[in-house]
């Protein structure tokens, strides 16, 4: 691939995550979340009797997506070259897999990528690579995919827990749970509405997957710290098919969401509502595959508050 620039020195927490890595120069970038330390899973399986391996670490972590724009390449003309250069800096391959060698949809669903638009995955064409190295124990692990007009990399870093916690004076606590419920509870209370992202729906199926959920997890905490907080949740979708179907589909899938909240994290079903839009909410084209897959999402909304 022509045209390489380096465009990602990451360095945070200091020369733990000192890797440098070329990118292609067309490549943007187009989300960062970073922790000043968080515990990380590293796939080094594919997906295979219900889960994929994986390792733990905990550590200071830097996470990036880029859209490239370049169209007709491949994942693997994405990854090849950064392959090449973690090699040279001494990291030694984990995990190297083609999305039907990973797990396909199990995989991408099971590791952790950033929300669309900002990170595209098509479940039939992507390549996984996960890497540590052989002296200090740092990991990256890095996902490319392609949609018809550009492809898409995240690439996250992981330094070791002594990294993230080697300094002179007492280390702020790190981020927790409390926190995250917090962050989005307080971006439910300011803007009205908060995407769940983290929802496992196949394409076309409103069958809620029973794999970990923590925004639920993050909203039921909500609900029981504003006991009179009442919420509705609105299941959106993309305009491939009838409206008919797709209100049916994105209604049932918001009924399944919200029988999830009232079984499994004990909410209150006369606070929640559930209803469905269909293809008639966008918050992207739906021209793309990238916009088709943000238009497919359910989100919560604020409905009222009593007391």
């Amino acid at each position: 691939m022509r045209g390489w620039l380096t465009l990602m020195a990451c360095a945070l927490a200091g020369p733990a995550l000192a890797l440098q890595l070329e990118l292609p120069s067309n490549a943007r970038q187009t989300a960062a979340r970073d922790s000043v330390l968080d515990r990380v899973e590293i796939a080094t399986g594919p997906f295979a009797n219900g889960a994929v391996r994986a390792e733990t670490i905990d550590g200071p972590v830097q996470r990036r997506s880029y859209r490239v724009t370049s169209p007709g390449l491949t994942p693997l003309q994405i990854l090849a070259p950064l392959r090449a250069q973690l090699l040279a800096a001494g990291y030694e391959p984990l995990l190297d897999c083609a999305a039907d060698t990973c797990g396909g949809f199990d995989f991408r669903f099971a590791i952790d990528v950033l929300p669309a638009p900002n990170m595209y995955v098509n479940v039939r064409a992507f390549h996984f690579l996960s890497a540590r190295h052989r002296d200090n124990g740092n990991a990256v692990w890095l996902l490319a995919s392609t949609a018809p007009d550009a492809g898409y990399l995240q690439v996250v870093q992981v330094g070791t827990q002594q990294a993230a916690t080697a300094t002179a004076t007492p280390p702020v606590a790190a981020p927790s749970g409390n926190n995250s419920v917090q962050e989005l509870g307080q971006r439910l209370l300011a803007n009205g509405s908060v995407i769940l992202r983290s929802l496992d729906f196949a394409v076309g199926t409103t069958r809620l997957g029973e794999g970990p959920a923590p925004e639920l997890e993050q909203i039921a905490t909500l609900m029981a710290n504003r006991p009179g907080l009442r919420i509705a949740v609105v299941g959106h979708t993309d305009t491939i098919g009838g409206l008919e179907a797709n209100l049916t589909v994105s209604r049932a899938r918001a009924r399944a969401v919200r029988e999830r909240l009232i079984n499994r994290y004990d909410v209150p079903p006369n606070r929640i509502e559930a209803e469905g839009m269909g293809y008639l909410s966008p918050v992207a084209t739906n021209l793309t595959a990238e916009g088709r897959e943000a238009n497919r999402r359910v989100e919560v909304i604020v409905v009222g508050e009593e007391g």
